[in-house]
């Protein structure tokens, strides 16, 4: 069977076949410290009210809002952290700090910016209807649900955790990856390439967008472009890996013996081809536990097909839902491309307007395009141009 009788399938439903495929991961418990990018696998709800008491969003002055048009005495100062220890009556006020507690009797703080201060005494010298106060528990109540499972924790997530009164979470087990270049000419980034030989990309590549995926990469080398050798690459006793990433040799070459190779060793193969463009010849399967993806053996296939499956495909290991980040744009350009029955992906940049800028781009072994663009813009199966000024659809990949 040569390459054009292998039925492509379109892109939404290759998606859906990987994922589909995924099996949660084991849980683990981590310190806080160390739960960035990992998967929450439990509810988890606020200890507190948050904030705990009403306390001032500002420095400035805690009073009684009917005093406002009087001059008003300091009868203490409210440091955060400390308990005020007056009541404010008729003609008084507390000079408070941002995040101080409002003292009783208290209704309203003044900015600092909008009193004067004279012996002791405060007088506001410009109205604000605010009350710059922040009301005990306007954000969260106590048992409140604050993250749901499947969250990836991001900073702020773990603020939001810290501030909750956990020191450790519930998350998901990093996956395993192993990944390995096929290709007979290939060498390490350490060695100057003689003759036909090129230096390996894709692995380095694949390692930083694996830790990026919130997943542990394991290198397995560079086999050659023979059954056995791939076949050895798959048969190791390294304990642990979850899902094998193998450039090269997914196509219908002479040298292309990944798909064969993986059939015979038991692998599932749900995927051979996907119709977009780069990416066509992308295998993916599965078995007992284990999964593959046989990239493409040109950097920028291969970087498309890591960020449109792979990393999508990891956090549904680790029970989370990930979705590139995507912003809309005027494009500067036109794009004009072959009417073709995939989907197409073209780099582009936004600039200091925050138009989206094709870069030129000479195929998918130009991985330098992408170290220059910002994302990408995909034009659908079908479709041979988008005209300049079209608002198009940036998938960000920085």
């Amino acid at each position: 069977m040569n390459d054009e009788n292998v039925p492509m399938v379109p892109f939404e439903e290759a998606l859906e076949r990987v994922l589909g495929s995924a099996r949660p991961l084991e849980e683990e418990t981590v310190a806080l410290e160390r739960a960035l990018g990992r998967v929450l696998r439990r509810d988890a709800v606020s200890d507190v009210d948050m904030p705990p008491f009403d306390k001032s969003a500002m420095d400035g002055y805690a009073c009684r809002s009917a005093d406002l048009g009087m001059p008003l005495e300091v009868v203490e100062t409210i440091a955060a952290g400390r308990i005020p220890e007056k009541r404010i009556g008729e003609g008084e006020c507390s000079k408070i700090m941002t995040g101080g507690v409002v003292p009783p009797g208290a209704d309203r703080v003044v900015m600092v910016e909008d009193t004067k201060l004279e012996n002791g005494i405060m007088t506001v010298t410009a109205r604000d209807e605010r009350d710059n106060i922040c009301r005990k528990g306007e954000d969260l109540k106590a048992g409140d649900l604050i993250l749901c499972a499947g969250t990836i924790l991001t900073p702020a997530e773990i603020a939001v955790l810290a501030g909750a009164g956990y020191a450790s979470v519930v998350v998901s087990r990093r996956p395993v990856l192993g990944i390995a270049a096929t290709g007979n000419e290939l060498v390490e980034p350490s060695e100057t390439p003689k003759g036909a030989e090129i230096r390996d990309s894709n692995s380095l590549q694949l390692y930083s967008q694996s830790v990026r995926a919130g997943s542990d990469p394991v290198l397995l080398g560079i086999p050659q472009d023979t059954p056995d050798a791939i076949g050895a690459v798959l048969d190791r006793e390294d304990p642990g890996i979850d899902v094998f990433l193998l450039t090269g040799g997914v196509s219908m070459g002479e040298y292309d013996h990944v798909p064969a190779v993986l059939e015979d060793r038991g692998f599932e193969l749900l995927l051979r081809s996907v119709a977009m463009k780069p990416g066509k010849p992308t295998v993916f399967g599965s078995r007992d536990g284990q999964w593959v993806f046989g990239l493409p053996g040109n950097p920028v296939s291969t970087f498309l097909v890591f960020e449109l499956f792979v990393r999508p495909f990891c956090y549904k290991l680790m029970g989370g839902r990930y979705s590139p980040p995507r912003v809309h744009a005027e494009l500067s350009a036109a794009i004009r491309t072959r009417r073709s029955k995939r989907r197409t992906h073209v780099p582009v940049y936004l600039d200091a307007e925050g138009r989206a800028v094709p870069i030129d781009y000479h195929g998918s072994a130009h991985i330098h395009a992408y170290a220059m663009a910002g994302g990408f813009v995909s034009i659908p199966a079908g479709k041979g141009e988008i005209a300049a000024g079209e608002i198009v659809q940036v998938t960000l990949t920085r």
